[in-house]
C-alpha cells in the first residue's frame, strides 16, 4: 500500500518541470549511476556523500546538485497545491526568516515575493544554469569554469530554503501525504552533501538546526 500511496504522490503530471537527464556514455551518466546504486543499497547516507577514489570533485557536485534540484522539484510539486499566494504571502521559514529574490535580470534588489513566485523563479533559475554548457559543461575534456563550486553553493543554499520552507509551513500536508520518510531521506541525504564538502554557510543551516542528522538523537 505505501508504494501505491508513494506512487500517487509522487504522480508524473505533478512533476513541477521536466527533468533534466545525464547523457548515456559520459561520466557524468557512470557517476549518476554509481551514486544511486550505493543509495539503493541501503548505505549509510553519510558513506554514500563521499568522493569515490579516483573521481573528479567537480563531476560529483555536479551530478548530485542535478539529482537534488531533480529531487526537490519533485517535492516541491507535490507540495504545490497546498502553497498558495494565499497561504504563503511571503517566502519564509517561521516567524524568524525570510528569503527575499534576487537575480541578474529582472529582480536586481532582494526583492519581497510569495512562497509559490519564489520557487517558479527559483527552479527557473537553476534550470537555466545546469542547462549552460559554460557553466555545467557536459562534453568530454571540456574544464569546469573557475566559479563552478561557488555557482553551486548559490544553488544548493536557495535549495535548501525549500527544505525550509516545506518543513517548517507545510509539514502536516506531507504527513497527510504518506511522503514523511521520502521527504526525510532526501533532506538527509542532501544535508550530508552539503556538509561532506562545506558547500553552503553554516547559518544558513540555522532555522533547521533542530532537523539536523544526529541531533537530538
Amino acid at each position: 500500500a505505501m508504494a501505491l500511496c508513494l506512487k500517487q504522490v509522487f504522480n508524473k503530471d505533478k512533476t513541477f518541470r521536466p527533468r533534466k537527464k545525464f547523457e548515456p556514455g559520459t561520466q557524468r551518466f557512470e557517476l549518476y549511476k554509481k551514486a544511486q546504486a550505493s543509495l539503493k543499497s541501503g548505505l549509510d547516507l553519510k558513506a554514500v556523500v563521499q568522493l569515490p577514489p579516483g573521481e573528479s570533485i567537480n563531476d560529483w557536485i555536479a551530478v548530485h546538485v542535478v539529482d537534488f534540484f531533480n529531487r526537490i522539484n519533485l517535492i516541491y510539486g507535490t507540495m504545490s497545491e497546498y502553497c498558495t499566494e494565499r497561504s504563503c504571502p511571503i517566502m519564509s521559514g517561521g516567524l524568524k526568516y525570510e528569503y527575499r529574490w534576487q537575480d541578474d535580470s529582472k529582480y536586481k534588489k532582494p526583492t519581497k515575493v510569495s512562497a509559490p513566485q519564489y520557487m517558479c523563479m527559483l527552479m527557473d533559475w537553476i534550470e537555466m544554469l545546469i542547462n549552460n554548457e559554460d557553466i555545467f559543461p557536459t562534453r568530454i575534456g571540456v574544464p569546469f569554469p573557475k566559479q563552478f563550486q561557488q555557482v553551486c553553493t548559490k544553488i544548493l543554499t536557495r535549495l535548501f530554503r525549500v527544505f525550509v520552507h516545506v518543513y517548517i509551513h507545510h509539514f502536516d500536508s506531507i504527513i497527510n501525504m504518506g511522503a514523511e520518510a521520502h521527504v526525510n531521506t532526501c533532506y538527509k541525504h542532501f544535508y550530508y552533501f552539503i556538509r561532506e564538502f562545506s558547500l553552503i554557510d553554516h547559518r544558513e543551516l540555522e532555522p533547521l538546526v533542530r532537523m539536523a542528522p544526529g541531533w537530538g538523537g
